[in-house]
């Protein structure tokens, strides 16, 4: 009878035990008493003298240490350890986003007072001094150059995927393939303008620039993005689609083109527009292979210049004058404006193309 009575009275202390722990937990908004001392204390670090980073590091600091150290007098270390790495999660967070958040503003706050119709409609043909211009000519040679790069880009792209998941799986071929893709994602882009320069000096003649030089450049960038993200997107299509449709006598070329590609063309596609907006922004490829103008040219094949916008932006900082920075921050907000619609509709055509799904 001994066994069973100190048996309970153990199960009695514990439980005892877990009521105590139970109870004892921080006050309700304990993070926010943690957090106005955290702020209390950055601040007084600003008056004192500290620049506003510094006051700002140390707050974070306070309240990183502050509030575990209070959990763990009070409640326990996993309690403790929980909240000190949400602490951390939450400041990686922060870390990540106040910097975006303050590029997007500075760009809007810069670039909406240079916004005009005058800007979006004319080019720089024969401006000087403090006449009003624009970068017409700019954004119509982007459009044509990232065309014209897309073109390139998205068959191979896509081809170059369904061979390596389809058809090459394991030989060496497809090793190789893999490989040079890899290789061709980490190549700098003034490596794909100098090559692009390089080609049509060859086979046109020397210092051609162009905008079709522009857009073999750019296709050289956007190849690798397009390989990677269709071949990501081939292996989430399950094998079982292809052995039904094997079973059932369908070719291989119609179970890709009939089964596999309808599956994954959502990825596909938000892949495809993900790599446009990578390669819309690029400078110095344009700058080698397309060179600048400020007359309007939309002509990829004449043996001309084309401006695109980054180039436009980067020849007016050059400028050093108050007009060609707002001219340049102006720029920067169209290009912005352009990767963020690209974007968006890389989310529509996604969940547009999504494979519908049941219970």
């Amino acid at each position: 009878m001994s066994n069973p009575s100190t048996s309970s009275g153990h199960r009695v202390d514990l439980s005892n035990e877990e009521t105590k722990l139970s109870h004892a937990t921080l006050p309700r908004g304990a993070q926010w008493l943690v957090g106005i001392a955290a702020v209390a204390l950055g601040g007084l670090t600003l008056v004192l003298g500290m620049s506003l980073v510094g006051a700002v590091v140390v707050g974070v600091l306070a309240f990183l240490i502050g509030y575990p150290l209070w959990a763990l007098l009070v409640e326990n270390k996993r309690s403790a350890t929980d909240k000190l790495v949400t602490g951390l999660v939450w400041t990686a967070f922060g870390v990540a986003v106040i910097p975006l958040i303050w590029l997007v503003y500075m760009v809007i706050a810069r670039g909406a007072a240079t916004i005009n119709p005058e800007f979006l409609t004319y080019s720089m043909r024969s401006v000087t001094g403090d006449e009003q211009g624009g970068l017409y000519h700019a954004l119509t040679g982007t459009l044509i150059v990232t065309g014209i790069a897309a073109l390139i880009s998205i068959p191979i792209g896509i081809m170059t995927a369904i061979y390596l998941i389809e058809y090459g799986k394991g030989n060496r071929l497809a090793k190789a393939i893999t490989f040079l893709v890899d290789v061709m994602t980490g190549i700098p882009s003034i490596v794909a303008g100098l090559f692009a320069f390089a080609l049509f000096t060859l086979l046109v003649g020397p210092g051609t620039r162009f905008g079709f030089g522009g857009g073999v450049a750019l296709s050289l960038l956007m190849i690798p993005t397009v390989v990677r993200s269709t071949e990501e997107m081939l292996k989430l299509v399950p094998d079982d689609l292809r052995e039904a449709a094997y079973a059932l006598g369908v070719p291989k070329w119609r179970t890709i083109t009939r089964m596999v590609l309808p599956t994954a063309i959502g990825g596909i596609v938000t892949g495809v527009v993900l790599a446009i907006s990578r390669v819309i922004g690029e400078t110095a490829p344009l700058l080698v292979a397309s060179g600048f103008n400020p007359n309007m040219n939309t002509s990829a094949f004449d043996d001309s210049p084309m401006m695109t916008v980054p180039v436009f932006i980067y020849t007016q900082l050059s400028e050093a004058t108050q007009k060609g920075v707002e001219y340049a921050w102006g720029g920067a907000l169209v290009l912005f404006i352009l990767v963020m619609v690209l974007n968006l509709i890389a989310r529509i055509v996604g969940t547009i193309f999504a494979p519908k799904t049941g219970r």
